[in-house]
């Protein structure tokens, strides 16, 4: 980023940057690029009156961090050793983008688990009949999974596509004999988990320093990606073991 940096010349709001960069991201908010500069990802100038003023370089280097997160799931740690290794020279990077990947996946044979996995689409909202006909279930099945708490429709009934993945899950695990209502101990650990992400993210979001919130979330995600490789591994571990005995 070295030739970036020799012909930015400071002087964009943050409202102009995000001009920029919505095109491509259409999520990116004043609050998520405050959490980037808190992280010390980008290092805006500032007035004499506080006001950030972003240069060409400090937007290209956003552009670098959202395409990492977004195309390499990559956390916010390896990609400012990235920037750190770019900056210094140790490293270059075409195009100034890391190069896309295929996206990855859950898997419960490698415990291959993104923190992207794990970020909310609000926007997604799923009828009872569309999950229905997803899941391929009948509508007994999607009450059973209600009541036990397993699905979880939101205040206007809709549902979201975790919760299509979730139905067709406990349909497969039924094929082998388990009914809903054993399904019960997984949701109770799955809580259990979520109890001890929340005790160590919620008072990071409650800090008042600028980008509190989107570092929780971001806190959040991670940690829910390690817990869910780790009750893999362990499951893995006992299920060998149980075949053993």
């Amino acid at each position: 980023m070295t030739a970036v940096r020799q012909q930015s010349q400071p002087g964009m709001s943050i409202g102009s940057v995000l001009d920029r960069l919505r095109p491509d991201f259409p999520d990116v908010t004043i609050s998520k690029i405050r959490f980037l500069e808190s992280e010390g990802l980008i290092s805006p100038q500032r007035t004499p009156s506080g006001y950030r003023r972003f240069s060409v370089e400090d937007c290209e280097r956003l552009r670098f961090v959202l395409t990492a997160q977004r195309d390499q799931y990559l956390p916010l740690k390896v990609i400012k050793e990235q920037l750190e290794a770019i900056d210094s020279g140790a490293a270059t990077v075409s195009a100034e983008v890391p190069a896309p990947r295929r996206a990855r996946v859950l898997s419960i044979a490698t415990g291959d688990v993104s923190p992207e996995a794990f970020r909310v689409d609000r926007e997604v909202r799923v009828g009872r009949q569309d999950l229905l006909a997803r899941a391929d279930i009948d509508d007994r099945f999607l009450t059973d999974l209600i009541r036990t708490g397993l699905v979880v429709p939101g205040a206007a009934g809709f549902f979201d596509e975790d919760a299509v993945t979730l139905a067709r899950t406990a349909k497969a695990m039924s094929e082998y004999g388990l009914e809903v209502r054993h399904l019960r101990a997984f949701k109770l650990a799955a809580d259990r988990e979520a109890g001890l992400v929340t005790q160590i993210a919620g008072p990071v979001a409650k800090g008042r320093d600028a980008g509190a919130r989107d570092r929780a979330e971001e806190m959040v995600r991670e940690l829910a990606a390690l817990s869910l490789t780790l009750h893999t591994c362990l499951v893995k571990s006992a299920v060998r073991g149980s075949l053993d005995r």
